[in-house]
């Protein structure tokens, strides 16, 4: 996105300040992290924190050649020590404009079929104390990135696991066509049930899941107590699993940050003109396969370059397919209207307050470049409106509707979070924390208490100014969510109560720093009912410029955009 031009700005004048210091050696293993898994011994590493790590376990058989669109299968077992110093590579994917922080061109087939694998942070005294009775929680991390990129390697769980006495478990699925893609073809070829699925990244996660329960406790973590926490994404997948008849048991929390909520039918999967997944037709049309035979012979960068898109990850983005096998018939959303259709466990879902700034950066009707490097918004108050409502709108999908859904189905243990913070700060003349505010996937750093994760940027997002109070934000976050995993209530010493959402009222956190209103109750359900009003009557915005905001939420979800431009004007 156009942030590169920022980033490049930047890095130019970090240059000029000296020389960048050469990246540390890798690690070397340590004796003190020796372990015994079901499929062997393991070394890993001690990280700079103090943590101790294992890196590229692998928790199913690589999915390549014959066993490409099947469910996964047990990983073999390996003679000796494993070296678990290094991470895996991440999931056959394709390049974009996130990748340019690692010196990665966009447009480029990155990483491996062979991926399945997973990464553990645990304190190092975590065995001391499961020897004493007193396992760890154990928190499985899931990436996001559309469902067509990302990696568990982005994701250092070192301090969080320190912090808050968890242990970090970030795991890698199949990703885009790989991932999910609904094909007769391959039905016909199944040779287990779980085989005709479609989402073969849910079953990727559950799979990792299994092996979480089966070593776990090797590491010094609970088997009996498993939280499954992701962001955008990983979210999302955090729903599928919370629908997933095949998780039932693997997990005892889940968390969703930014997630969602929706599916598609199998026959839409299959159609050739869906816009929402990835159109397993088009795909096998233009590789001229029709057999399994056919479509698993085709190299991984043919398959990948068949699914390119216009999307801003330059691939077609999935949604889960009602398949059957690995959730049932019948829309996701809906399998939480009882308590006997999906995995009631206790649930934590928020979104950010600016989701959508982040998206909206790259928007030229938007933001203009101030000297042809430098990003300014076009108009400050039209800006924040153009992200308040689609971002609105992503709030009421992932947090008021399901969550309202699951209180009214009776289950009272669903919590509900608003991320506020956006003091980002500025470079020059463009203000970070205007156009990125809290925007999408800004709380990461804030869960996990390491403010390295965009790259060149968190330079400027996390500036020295704002440690002090972002650390003290940081570590409430971690404590809420640790103390959800220990135990299933978000109640932390010395911080607010928080209370579950209600059907009849809701009641969300608000997670902001000390120095802007900080941490905090708020009660406020939102509904597109009351977006489209607020809209209409919105004093900052000319008819113009509503009607650009309802053709943008009309272009993300055509029927609540439909509804929204009807009820502000802006239908014709």
């Amino acid at each position: 996105m156009t942030l590169r031009l920022l980033i490049i700005a930047f890095a130019a004048a970090l240059a000029a300040c000296g020389k960048k210091e050469a990246p540390p050696a890798p690690p070397s293993p340590d004796q003190a992290t020796v372990r015994e898994t079901s499929l062997g011994t393991v070394i890993g590493i001690v990280t700079e924190d103090g943590a101790h790590a294992w890196r590229g376990l692998p928790f199913a058989a690589p999915p390549v050649g014959d066993l490409r669109w099947r469910a996964p299968r047990p990983a073999a077992s390996w003679p000796g020590a494993r070296v678990a110093a290094t991470f895996a590579e991440r999931c056959a994917q394709m390049s974009n404009r996130l990748n340019e922080g690692e010196g990665i061109e966009p447009g480029l087939f990155l990483g491996s079929e062979d991926c399945l694998y997973l990464d553990i942070y645990a304190p190092p005294d975590a065995m001391e104390k499961a020897g004493a009775g007193e396992k760890l929680p154990v928190m499985v991390w899931i990436h996001g990135g559309s469902n067509v990129w990302g990696r568990a390697s982005a994701y250092e769980g070192s301090r969080l696991a320190i912090n808050e006495d968890v242990i970090i478990v970030p795991v890698q699925y199949r990703l885009g066509p790989f991932g999910y893609f609904s094909h007769p073809a391959l039905r016909d070829d199944a040779e287990t049930p779980e085989d005709a699925a479609a989402n073969f990244a849910t079953l990727d996660l559950i799979a990792s899941l299994r092996w979480v329960r089966d070593n776990i406790e090797a590491f010094g973590g609970d088997p009996e107590n498993v939280t499954i926490f992701g962001e955008s994404a990983g979210g999302y997948n955090v729903a599928t699993l919370l629908a997933s008849p095949l998780a039932e048991g693997l997990f005892h929390r889940a968390i969703l940050q930014s997630g969602g909520f929706d599916s598609v039918t199998v026959e839409d999967a299959e159609s050739a003109e869906s816009p929402l997944t990835n159109p397993s037709k088009k795909i096998a049309g233009q590789l001229g396969a029709a057999t399994a035979a056919d479509l698993r012979a085709v190299p991984a960068e043919a398959i990948i370059e068949a699914y390119k898109s216009a999307s801003a990850f330059a691939l077609d983005l999935p949604v889960v397919i009602e398949d059957g096998v690995s959730l049932p018939a019948g829309k996701m959303r809906e399998a939480f209207s009882s308590t006997d259709t999906f995995n009631a466990v206790p649930v934590i879902t928020g979104t950010n307050r600016d989701e959508m700034k982040f998206f909206n950066i790259a928007d030229p009707r938007l933001v203009k470049k101030f000297l042809g490097v430098f990003l300014t918004s076009r108009d400050k108050e039209f800006y924040d409106a153009a992200a308040e409502y689609p971002s609105r709108i992503w709030r009421i999908r992932s947090v008021d509707g399901p969550a309202a859904r699951m209180a009214a189905a009776g289950h009272d243990q669903v919590y509900a979070y608003r991320f506020d913070w956006d003091e980002g700060g500025r470079f020059l003349f463009t203000d970070i924390g205007h156009l990125i505010g809290a925007g999408h996937a800004v709380e990461i750093p804030f869960v996990f208490n390491r403010f390295i994760f965009f790259g060149d940027l968190d330079k400027i997002l996390f500036n020295k100014k704002t440690k002090a109070s972002r650390d003290e934000l940081s570590r409430a976050m971690g404590a809420y969510w640790a103390a959800f995993a220990q135990g299933g209530l978000p109640a932390a010493d010395g911080l607010p109560e928080w209370p579950a959402y209600a059907a009849n009222g809701a009641s969300l956190m608000r997670f902001d720093s000390t120095d802007d209103g900080g941490v905090g109750v708020m009660t406020e359900s939102d509904s597109i009912e009351k977006l489209a009003a607020d809209l209409k009557a919105d004093p900052r915005l000319d008819n113009e410029q509503r009607c650009v905001i309802a053709g943008i939420i009309r272009a993300w979800l055509d029927d609540i955009g439909s509804r929204i431009a009807e009820e502000t004007g802006c239908a014709n």
